[in-house]
Order: structure tokens, then C-alpha cells, then sequence
């Protein structure tokens, strides 16, 4: 089960951090993601970590203002926003991938967690 959460209303330029909590599995197993869904819009991928945490992807869109990091002794992986903007108001959703490469679209994610809405505003 993963339980996303740190979610919430920021203004344009500040931060957040969101977790995702692993329970009843091992996260060290999995390759883990971030994807969000805005309002009318297809989810998207935001960014993904290897299962040692030494490899990272990220959407090009984002411009280097999110950071994934994972700390697998706490079966929790993060997502650091920096320099929000209203356009990354969305849902979040985190995913576990059991592949060995990391990968970006949708259905190659084999476990979902719950939302967390992001609100930014301008």
C-alpha cells in the first residue's frame, strides 16, 4: 500500500515536500515514481528513482525545481517542489514500478497510492 501526502495551497515561488509512505511491502524492491493530474488533464510523469536511490529521471517540463530522493530504512520516497508554479497545481499521485529500468508512462506502474492535491496560487 502506498499513502501519499504533504500536499496542499501554496503561492507561486514557495515549496513543498511530499511523501510517500510504503507499508505491507519493501520499498528497496521497487523503482518508485511520481505522476500528477491537473484538472482536465491526462496524468503525466514528474519524476522516478531507482530502487538505491543512485539513478533519477525527470520530466523535461519541470526545469530542474523537483527533487525525488527515497529513504528506503523508512519505506518512503520524496518529492521536493521548489519554485512553484500555479501550472504544477494538481493531483500527485507516487507509483511503485517492479522493472529494473526506470520508466515514464503510466502503465508501466504496477502499484497506485492515494492522492495529494498541490494547490498553487498566483
Amino acid at each position: 500500500q502506498l499513502q501519499a501526502s504533504g500536499g496542499g495551497l501554496v503561492q507561486a515561488g514557495g515549496s513543498l515536500r511530499l511523501s510517500c509512505v510504503v507499508s505491507g511491502g519493501t520499498l528497496s524492491t521497487n523503482n518508485m515514481g511520481w505522476f500528477r493530474q491537473a484538472p482536465g488533464k491526462e496524468r503525466e510523469f514528474v519524476a522516478a528513482i531507482s530502487r538505491t536511490g543512485t539513478n533519477m529521471k525527470y520530466a523535461d517540463s519541470l526545469k530542474g525545481r523537483f527533487t525525488i530522493s527515497r529513504d528506503n530504512a523508512k519505506n518512503t520516497v520524496y518529492l521536493q517542489m521548489n519554485s512553484l508554479e500555479p501550472e504544477d497545481t494538481a493531483l500527485y499521485y507516487c507509483a511503485a514500478d517492479r522493472s529494473w529500468v526506470l520508466r515514464v508512462r503510466v502503465r508501466d506502474y504496477d502499484y497506485w497510492g492515494q492522492e495529494t492535491l498541490v494547490t498553487v496560487s498566483s
